[in-house]
């Protein structure tokens, strides 16, 4: 089932060139979206279409089939389904403590105190963060604050995520823990979007992949779109590091035409090639 659609949408930003035209994009619930791109191609202003922080100059943004409005209503009901947590966690935390940030959004939706403290709890375990809730926000690595923004857009209990880089900045050990988060997000039905460079990220992490090129965004299965060369040579994307190996292996008849290529070292070391035909060592 579809939660989000835009459809034909359209937009420039005042005094500056189109960025995105004719864009189409559904997001399917509990699917997850790599979205890729070069730099300037309008990956952050398509998820600020998505999440309803833009609105396009021309097609439509629709929430369950519905048109959505921007007057405070339409986008109110917007956000209590779609939340857009931005690549910089401190342009997203401003309150004093974890907690008090976590809590304000549902705060603001005038929720009861005791369902507010119930979300607030929920989002603090999901992040594994519950022993930073008294913690001043300035106080953070950036890693914790990472994943305290995050929390925040948890709390509002969304139907879909939007996440601008989230691995940016994180060393590999906290990429492995945010993906285990939004892993356990996933599996509630959760419907997650994450704006990457990083193609292997892609490949391994999502079940789709919305790619911007110059003519157009192109959408479909994550293994089909980063496997076409002119798609990644157009969008100047470089190829997946286990299609790559993949390929090579096949070549080299290390690895049948049917069996999934690698997607990590650990994939790989763990291989079971395909017999190859043994070398005659006759003499």
């Amino acid at each position: 089932m579809t939660v989000v659609r835009l459809s034909g949408a359209r937009y420039a930003y005042e005094d500056g060139p189109v960025v995105l035209d004719g864009v189409d994009l559904a997001l399917a619930e509990g699917r997850a979206t790599a979205l890729l791109g070069r730099n300037g191609s309008g990956k952050t202003t398509l998820l600020r279409l998505l999440s309803g922080g833009l609105r396009p100059d021309a097609g439509r943004l629709l929430l369950a089939d519905e048109p959505v409005t921007y007057d405070r209503a339409g986008l109110t009901r917007l956000r209590t389904t779609v939340q857009l947590v931005v690549q910089d966690p401190d342009d997203q935390l401003f309150a004093a403590s974890v907690e008090q940030d976590v809590s304000f959004g549902p705060m603001n939706l005038r929720l009861p105190e005791e369902e507010v403290r119930a979300r607030v709890e929920e989002a603090l375990a999901a992040l594994d963060i519950t022993a930073l809730r008294d913690r001043p926000t300035h106080l953070l690595s950036y890693g914790q604050r990472k994943r305290a923004a995050i929390a925040g857009a948890v709390a509002m209990r969304p139907r879909v995520l939007i996440l601008d880089e989230p691995t940016a900045g994180l060393d590999p050990h906290g990429q492995e823990r945010l993906l285990d988060v939004l892993a356990r997000l996933r599996e509630t039905g959760t419907t997650v979007v994450m704006a990457t460079h990083d193609v292997d990220l892609a490949l391994r992490w999502a079940d789709d992949a919305a790619v911007l090129a110059p003519d157009g965004l192109r959408t479909g299965p994550v293994a089909e779109l980063l496997t076409d060369r002119a798609l990644l040579d157009a969008a100047r994307l470089r190829r997946p590091w286990g299609t790559a190996v993949g390929a090579l292996l096949r070549a080299h008849g290390l690895l049948g035409a049917g069996d999934p290529v690698p997607l990590t070292a650990e994939d790989l070391a763990g291989l079971h090639p395909a017999q190859a035909p043994s070398p005659d060592r006759s003499g």
